[in-house]
């Protein structure tokens, strides 16, 4: 029997609900799949700074390496500093990992979820892969004079060859796989930036230009961020695989949850391909929400879902979405959001029964 260690990161606010749920699904899944889980919880997230003041030690990013995959909620706390334990746990994770991949699928599952008129599943359909660990978020910068009318904020964006190279090289291999979704059309690979007005942007363009050339079976597409935005609303069929800039990626994606019902189903990973990667739904802690058991679980089942893939369990990853698209397709679960009327804890239950029925 295959065992897989997979540490489990709950997080604060909806956090520690959503990833519960993922774990039961993922439990009935090992269950029948022939496979065992260990898990390893760690506490780090707001509360746990609050009571602690502590937060991720590098000997505990050390022993996250060790790990097959990792499982996250979502961090961030009214009471804490807004970006001080997310800059510790999310970019510890993606730094400390070099998770230079962030995978975000834009799926719509059913119709009625769209909120755009006309659009059905078969228009919305392709993945986004952001450069995870440059750009603007790479860290660089500061204040002079801070809090005073001569205060100066400064921040610096980096984009080297080998970041660039490596995240589009990752696109044009996904789309290549992705083949199947677009039956009897060629696979397509869209590079978004800014590179008219924010010119060493242009280092993307050469990238693009000079990966594409191992790929000749592989359209080529490109389209400037504001573009890229109005096309994703207007044309969504369009896009195949997106890759864009660690800023861009992050703005983007979160309009395609939209397309797909919510930021309640919209899940992603965080991947070093061959190494410890994590997945997590990409909704926020949501305080206001917390403990009354209304945040919808889907983004971190699917995000199981997506952890389950990476680690070599397809069969179990596909049968988690495809429970999920039949529960939403036959409004057994009615949107992604806390107007659904079902508990989060239902919601779980939901998706673990379905899972039983299918088999039998």
């Amino acid at each position: 029997m295959k065992s897989y260690k997979i540490g489990v990161i709950p997080g604060d606010g909806i956090g520690p609900e959503v990833i519960q749920e993922g774990l039961k699904v993922l439990d009935a899944i090992a269950a029948r799949g022939g496979f065992s889980v260990e898990k390893v919880h760690y506490p780090y997230s707001g509360e746990y700074y609050l009571k602690t003041k502590e937060l991720v030690p590098e000997s505990v990013i050390d022993e996250w390496r060790g790990l097959d995959a990792i499982l996250m909620g979502a961090i961030g706390h009214p009471d804490v500093e807004p970006g001080l334990v997310e800059r510790s746990v999310i970019l510890g994770l993606r730094f400390g990992l070099d998770l230079y991949i962030n995978l975000r699928p834009i799926k719509l599952y059913t119709e009625h979820l769209c909120p755009i008129k006309g659009k059905t599943p078969k228009d919305i359909d392709f993945v986004v892969v952001r450069e995870n660990t440059e750009g603007l978020y790479s860290q660089i910068g500061g204040h002079l004079k801070a809090r005073t009318e001569d205060e100066v904020a400064l921040v610096t964006g980096v984009y080297t060859w080998k970041g660039c190279e490596r995240a589009t090289r990752y696109a044009f291999e996904l789309a290549k796989e992705r083949s199947h979704v677009n039956a009897g059309s060629r696979p397509k690979v869209t590079l978004v930036d800014k590179a008219n007005a924010i010119r060493p942007q242009d280092i993307w363009t050469r990238t693009f230009a000079h990966v594409s050339q191992d790929y000749p079976e592989v359209e080529l597409d490109h389209a400037y961020v504001d573009a890229c935005c109005m096309w994703m609303i207007k044309n969504p069929e369009w896009f195949d695989v997106i890759v864009t800039t660690n800023l861009f990626g992050d703005i983007i994606t979160d309009l395609g949850a939209m397309l797909q019902g919510g930021m309640g189903i919209a899940a992603s990973g965080n991947i070093h391909p061959g190494k410890t990667s994590m997945f997590e739904p990409i909704h926020g802690s949501a305080p206001k929400h917390a403990g009354k058991d209304i945040a919808s679980p889907l983004g971190a089942i699917l995000a199981v879902s997506m952890m389950l893939d990476y680690i070599g369990e397809h069969e179990g990853s596909q049968r988690i979405e495809s429970a999920v698209e039949h529960l939403l397709s036959t409004r057994a679960i009615p949107s992604v959001d806390t107007s659904s009327a079902l508990s989060t804890s239902h919601t779980g239950d939901l998706v673990v029964d379905h899972l039983a029925r299918a088999e039998t």
